[in-house]
């Protein structure tokens, strides 16, 4: 581990990670990962659902999802309207309908039915980045490639001063210099359970934070204020903002596209 120091306190990081670790195994014993599945190919298919939703809504719409299409091969050739009606309370159904099946198609043709087990092979998938990658390794597979770095995440990261990167990317290249390796895939869990508990987004209940002493952003919080990381023009802010707003857009276009009909053909002229 490399030992640095953060943002908002002078010590060591590596020792503070130690002791954060630590108190958040006691604090959450239960930690794993929330989505229901029986297999890697289950998991990656719930993972790329999980975008922009819940687990919880994810795992009402699998078991009839799983039901019909059970495995890559009996979903690369899904009908597009059939997966899209399976899907439609995740949200972005239109894409994620188009990652699943791309995804499909790719395992089945390149990897023989199988979910490829390297980070190389799996970012290859349609529909499928880093921390969907880390997910299915992680949980499907045991296999610490990296730390999953998603909402809860990101935004503990930076609460606990763990990190100054800007984007996932950033956040998890940080996690992982300052992390045990051996540790990174419950590290995750950790934080991501630790984020729906505790450390929400509006208003964390630091009063009852079994890591309050361990974190700069607590003294913020306790006095009714916000921590720098958080504070209108950050770089995390201005990031999660952003991509924010992206999304907003992108999903108002793909509606747009969907109920736009086409213009009838004009008569030729004799």
């Amino acid at each position: 581990m490399c030992a640095i120091s953060t943002l908002a306190t002078s010590e060591s990081t590596e020792t503070r990670v130690g002791a954060l670790l630590e108190r958040l195994k006691a604090a959450y014993p239960d930690a794993a990962c929330a989505l229901r599945h029986e297999n890697p190919f289950q998991l990656l298919v719930a993972t790329i659902l999980s975008a922009q939703c819940t687990d919880e809504r994810v795992n009402k719409v699998t078991p009839a999802l799983f039901a019909r299409f059970p495995d890559a091969a009996s979903m690369k050739d899904a009908d597009v309207l059939e997966m899209e009606d399976l899907i439609r309370t995740t949200g972005f159904y239109h894409n994620k309908t188009k990652s699943l099946l791309g995804a499909s198609r790719r395992i089945v043709e390149a990897y023989g039915g199988t979910v490829p087990s390297s980070m190389e092979d799996l970012l290859t998938l349609p529909g499928v980045a880093r921390k969907t990658a880390n997910v299915v390794l992680g949980v499907g597979y045991g296999i610490a490639a990296g730390v999953v770095v998603d909402t809860h995440v990101y935004r503990l990261a930076h609460r606990l001063g763990l990190t100054r990167g800007d984007t996932p990317v950033q956040v998890e290249k940080d996690l992982m210099r300052i992390v045990p390796r051996s540790e990174w895939i419950l590290f995750a869990h950790l934080l991501i359970l630790h984020g729906r508990r505790i450390c929400i987004a509006r208003k964390p209940r630091c009063g009852l934070c079994p890591v309050q002493s361990l974190c700069p952003s607590a003294p913020f919080f306790l006095r009714g204020g916000v921590p720098p990381s958080e504070r209108a023009g950050s770089a995390p802010k201005k990031r999660i903002a952003n991509v924010a707003k992206k999304r907003v857009a992108k999903a108002k276009a793909t509606k747009k596209r969907a109920g736009k009909k086409r213009p009838a053909k004009k008569a030729k002229r004799r």
